[in-house]
């Protein structure tokens, strides 16, 4: 294969560029594999470019991710259609009485809703923005704390999606003992996540100020505009039934509580629990008579429509991924970097390079498969602390799906939010980059003790 050294780095910035300018994902994306594309042979851009799309969607875990999502898409549709979502708001508002206890609930629900990042980033948008809009929180703001209590809450608990794939991924990479024994060994180095965690409530209590981005958002708030331009949010966006009897709260706490229990009932499996839950919903409304047949379909179905820009943009940030795999950005990065390790700095280095790694292919899982069978024996040669690298390594990957504006949990928590994946890219990249100096401030100290 041929070596495209620094310029594979090009691509990636072609993005980042496109993207701060034009505030557009997609398009950026799709720039920026075609540059890719054009570097790897200007003569085989329509057949090379064709067929990793296709390889794109035909692979098992996009396709997973569509169905996720659509499906996510259709039953907060009709939790909102039926008004399941109000009664939810009604019964925690009577709780809630400001700004900061509007956040700090959504915060704390964040840690408690911790099986899945995609289950935590849709369900307490979809729950929380109604009430947060009466405090006048930016959607941005609304964002930012469901997105950092997504990946970072779910690398934390040894049950939850991303704790199964790491423990998958150590076992394959014949780690001394257990993987998820040496997993759940590693969390308390898991630095960023602990970090960013703890960052959110102290943005919420105002003690940490509304920085650079996020200050506009709520000035803008403040001033009655609660989203951002170009936002489509009708099909999932709350709308109060003025005087109407609200629904029971059990048909807003059934689905949910039936999402996370066959979640977790099936091994972890997030679209199996999300269609178990639709077919709950399904079953509510027509004992209830809360929608007409042809209602509760349409409704449906503009759910899993509402779903295409984030899915389209996680297609998108997928391509980029293979061009970039094409032209050994991976492999590159981690070349270049491999003189700077010593035992002291390996986890620090690992950390840093893998973060960047992750933020810039948007890629937080498949690139932790091509970098552990390099990072772990170099870490075993060291006789480095071996808990400590596996936290250095999977804390980058949580930075990565916090970061990356193209990422699906940050996707995922601007649509829920009702925000633009930019938007909420930029306005929490403040508070990301400060949890992440900390994290390597603290792997570098860890590593030298």
């Amino acid at each position: 294969m041929e070596s495209f050294g620094a310029w594979s780095l090009l691509p990636t910035l072609v993005v980042l560029g496109m993207a701060i300018i034009t505030r557009r994902t997609i398009e950026s994306l799709m720039t920026g594999a075609l540059v890719g594309l054009l570097m790897i042979d200007p003569t085989t851009v329509v057949t090379q470019g064709s067929d990793i799309l296709l390889s794109v969607l035909g692979n098992d875990t996009v396709t997973w991710i569509i169905l996720v999502c659509g499906l996510f898409g259709s039953l907060i549709a009709l939790l909102v259609k039926t008004g399941g979502v109000l009664s939810f708001g009604d019964a925690v508002t009577k709780r809630i009485h400001s700004r900061r206890q509007s956040l700090l609930a959504t915060w704390m629900l964040g840690l408690v809703i911790f099986v899945d990042d995609y289950l935590n980033a849709l369900t307490i948008s979809a729950s929380m923005k109604k009430i947060t809009d009466r405090f006048k929180v930016s959607r941005e703001k609304l964002a930012y704390i469901v997105d950092s209590t997504a990946a970072p809450i779910c690398i934390l608990v040894p049950f939850s999606t991303w704790a199964v794939f790491f423990a998958g991924l150590l076992e394959e990479n014949d780690v001394a003992g257990n993987g998820m024994g040496l997993y759940i060994e590693a969390i308390p180095y898991m630095f960023y996540a602990w970090v960013a965690a703890a960052v959110v409530p102290l943005v919420a209590l105002g003690w940490i100020p509304n920085l650079g981005p996020m200050k506009a958002a709520e000035e803008r708030a403040a001033a009655g505009q609660l989203m951002p331009d170009g936002v489509n949010d009708n099909a999932l966006e709350v709308e109060d039934s003025g005087g109407k009897q609200r629904p029971h709260l059990l048909n807003f706490l059934l689905p949910i509580a039936t999402l996370i229990f066959f979640t977790w009932y099936f091994e972890i499996d997030i679209l199996r629990g999300v269609i178990v839950a639709l077919a709950v919903t399904l079953v509510l409304i027509a004992t209830q008579r809360l929608l007409s047949f042809h209602d509760t379909f349409d409704t449906a179905l503009d759910g899993f429509k509402a779903m295409i820009m984030p899915l389209g943009t996680l297609v998108a940030g997928f391509t980029l991924k293979e061009v970039n795999d094409v032209l050994g950005l991976t492999d590159y990065v981690i070349a270049t970097v491999q003189p700077l390790m010593t035992p002291g700095m390996l986890p620090a280095v690992v950390f840093v390079t893998m973060a960047f790694l992750a933020f810039a292919t948007g890629s937080f899982w498949g690139i932790f498969a091509v970098a552990m069978p390099i990072v772990l024996p170099l870490a075993a040669s060291m006789d480095s602390h071996m808990p400590l690298v596996i936290g250095a390594l999977i804390s980058a990957s949580a930075f990565g799906s916090h970061a990356c504006f193209y990422g699906d949990s940050t996707v995922l928590s601007a649509q829920g939010s009702g925000c633009t994946p930019m938007a909420h890219a930029l306005t929490q990249l403040p508070y990301v980059l400060i949890a992440a100096a900390i994290a390597a401030a603290i792997f570098l100290m860890v590593g030298h003790l």
